[in-house]
């Protein structure tokens, strides 16, 4: 019996080209090699490779109207339906300039495979679930997770980093993921995306050291550490390390069944492109969480996918959308009771989202009813007196009250030298440039001189420290560790 639908709105499914150039060519049996076989006679243009397919199935490229007519033909669809996905996947617009194009491509290109087939298993190597029973013990080597076109290349990490035992728990107990979270309450990401990647590599020997059957069994697991190893990579500063372990997320929970793991995944990534100036992207990948993951989703995860969504929508210039979902999230919130959530959202409650209102609010150019919200979440940590507070004087600042927004910068501006969180900086970024034309304010000048000041403590934005403890450089050649974290009270 199909249960009935949930409350809150049907929010429209984003169809990008890419994946529906991979649906229409599964269907039909095809490889990339024989539609590149099938264009070329069609067309008469005898050139085009499976290498020029696979980069449109990945969002690297949009074909131009001429293949895109050839396409139809060929896959026996109308022009139109792929003139449309088309012109979807152009509004994404081009990457932020964070040197993540490629993982964010392969990211929004996943999700719409999931979306479109949630059952389907995402991580090569593991067999479909068996008919009942205990799952055996690992009693036998399998695969490692294999790496295709859009999977990260995750390999199990080396050695512990150099981390004091009261952190890892001493060398013959690993720090767990319950821990790992609380840590992630009082630390920024600088100083935990290493042993969030050390954390994610045990896991990934785990599960390549098992049987299949004991594999499903692990596959949770994996699917947390890579969620919170990506968080704390995100707020380390390293985007493109952080989508690179949400796409190992999303795959095992998508292999493991747990559609609201793979929604929360979606949405923390949906987090992270807002903070880099994706709004789009992010507003696919919100969107795309919330409709995959609302049927098995609780209802905190519906409220806070809810909540991405009008994040998203608000800083890409959608005000109405982002009206109505706000509105809708608004109806459907409830104080997540004690047992009714899962673990990875202990940090999410009543406060929390409303300081997720305030900052939407403010967004949209409303302050007024944002100031009480976001003043209320202020004192939780340091990372979370800085990113609202970052908000908050946003909003002074559109109210016209310079002095009283350069005081809740000064203010959040020394909470992010204690935060140790890169991320913690964005909204500050952002205030300053705002503050631009008040040059004659004299708590502008007070602001900029503290800011000058506090620079050499300000947390940078690095790839964060690899399995030896040395620091991963920079470059298309660097091997970025996984990292990420399920959300942390300050970050929202």
């Amino acid at each position: 019996m199909t249960p009935p639908p949930l409350p809150g709105p049907q929010l429209p499914r984003p169809q990008l080209l890419g994946p529906l150039l991979v649906q229409l060519r599964l269907a039909r049996g095809w490889s990339q090699l024989r539609v590149a076989t099938e264009l070329c006679a069609a067309s008469g243009v005898p050139t085009l490779s499976r290498h020029e397919v696979s980069r449109w199935e990945r969002q690297l490229r949009v074909p131009g109207d001429f293949w895109l007519g050839w396409l139809a033909v060929v896959l026996a669809v109308p022009v139109d339906l792929l003139a449309t996905a088309a012109a979807r996947t152009r509004g994404l617009g081009p990457p932020p300039a964070f040197g993540g194009s490629r993982p964010r491509a392969a990211l929004l290109a996943l999700a719409q495979r999931w979306l479109a087939d949630p059952h389907a298993v995402l991580l090569p190597g593991t067999p479909t679930p068996p008919d009942g029973g205990p799952p055996p013990p690992c009693d036998r080597p399998a695969a490692t997770p294999t790496a295709g076109h859009d999977a990260p290349a995750v390999r199990p990490a080396g050695p512990a980093p150099a981390w004091p035992q009261e952190a890892t728990g001493g060398r013959d107990r690993p720090v767990r993921l319950a821990e790992l979270r609380r840590l992630d309450d009082l630390a920024g990401g600088a100083d935990l995306a290493g042993l969030g990647a050390y954390r994610l590599g045990r896991a990934v020997r785990a599960l390549s050291g098992c049987g299949p059957s004991a594999r499903r069994r692990l596959l949770p697991e994996l699917a947390e550490s890579a969620q919170l190893a990506g968080w704390l990579t995100a707020d380390a500063g390293d985007a493109a390390g952080a989508l690179n372990a949400y796409r190992l997320a999303l795959r095992a929970a998508a292999t493991a069944g747990d559609p609201a793991l793979a929604g929360h995944v979606l949405g923390s990534a949906s987090h992270l492109l807002t903070g880099v100036g994706d709004p789009e992207g992010a507003l696919v990948l919100a969107r795309t969480a919330y409709a995959g993951a609302r049927r098995s989703a609780s209802p905190g995860l519906r409220t806070l996918l809810l909540h991405r969504v009008a994040l998203a929508a608000a800083l890409g210039g959608r005000a109405r959308a982002a009206r109505q979902v706000l509105d809708a999230a608004c109806r459907v919130t409830v104080a997540p009771e004690p047992g009714r959530e899962p673990p990875w959202l202990y940090w999410l409650d009543g406060p929390e989202l409303a300081a997720m209102t305030g900052r939407t609010l403010v967004a949209l150019g409303r302050p007024l009813p944002a100031e009480a919200p976001l003043h209320a979440v202020r004192r939780r940590s340091p990372r979370t007196s800085a990113i609202y507070g970052g908000w908050l004087a946003r909003g002074y600042l559109q109210l016209g009250e310079v002095e009283h927004a350069c005081a809740v910068a000064g203010e959040a501006l020394l909470d992010a030298v204690r935060a140790g969180s890169p991320r913690a900086m964005g909204q500050l970024t952002e205030v300053r440039r705002r503050l631009a034309g008040h040059d004659d304010v004299p708590a502008v000048r007070r602001y900029r001189a503290l800011a000058a000041a506090a620079t050499p403590y300000l947390p940078r934005s690095w790839p964060p420290p690899g399995p030896t403890g040395r620091r991963t450089p920079t470059g298309r050649t660097a091997r970025q560790p996984p990292g990420g974290a399920t959300g942390p009270k300050p970050t929202g």
